[in-house]
């Protein structure tokens, strides 16, 4: 599973899951928000794409996404009943709409910066562009000052971007 190790909410869950599949080991927890990340080792799976909606990638190289990826996971912990209704095509549309919702607006509701504004940050430091960015006096970066779509107001974040 792909996950936002920025993401205070996402992390309980991640924790909750570690957990669960300690003694297991069905579940390979890969954290975008590292700088290690690659996309390569990830089936493809952009940064952008991984923060933008939740992905896990099976042992066969399928990618899933939004509820099903929390169906499976649950299903690996032993826990598949608390998801097993959106097996049913209506329920898991209709849970695919809230989780649409929520994972569009997720880094504004937990307290960090709008989405938009991580994702752009994030593109200017892969290409160099740090001088783009605002940081602080131990030179983190606080927010993406001159981003399109950014202001140097609204900086609530941590010093990298993730999902």
């Amino acid at each position: 599973m792909l996950y936002d190790g920025e993401c205070s909410l996402c992390m309980k869950e991640v924790r909750f899951l570690q957990g669960r599949d300690a003694a297991a080991g069905k579940i390979d927890f890969v954290d975008i928000a590292e700088p290690s990340y690659s996309p390569e080792d990830n089936a493809g799976i952009t940064f952008q794409a991984a923060m933008e909606r939740i992905h896990a990638i099976l042992p066969d190289g399928t990618i899933v996404k939004d509820i099903e990826v929390f169906r499976r996971l649950y299903e690996a912990v032993g826990l598949g009943w608390v998801y097993a209704i959106t097996k049913n095509k209506a329920v898991e549309d209709a849970g695919n709409a809230v989780y649409n919702v929520w994972a569009k607006y997720r880094t504004q509701i937990t307290g960090r910066e709008a989405l938009d504004v991580i994702l752009a940050r994030h593109r200017a430091e892969q290409e160099g562009r740090t001088g783009s960015l605002c940081r602080d006096s131990d030179g983190n970066v606080t927010a993406a000052c001159d981003l399109p779509g950014a202001s140097s107001s609204s900086s609530s974040s941590s010093s990298s971007s993730s999902q």
